[in-house]
């Protein structure tokens, strides 16, 4: 799984980087999280808040 928010400036979305390389991924998924005054840019990472469901998702999905 690759989550990145639509404010990144260190991995900027518009480069479209993400959604070329997770297909090299076996069952890899790319999340975008759309910017907004709840996203912090690159620091979104530490706000479980905006991903912990995609977390959780993985981790059921994973223990089947």
């Amino acid at each position: 799984m690759w989550i990145n928010s639509g404010d990144d400036f260190i991995n900027p979305p518009e480069l479209g980087i993400a959604e070329r390389e997770v297909k090299r991924l076996k069952n890899g998924r790319f999340i975008l999280i759309p910017a907004s005054e709840q996203t912090f840019g690159h620091g979104t990472h530490t706000h479980a808040a905006l991903w912990k469901e995609h977390l959780a998702e993985l981790l059921r999905k994973s223990a089947r």
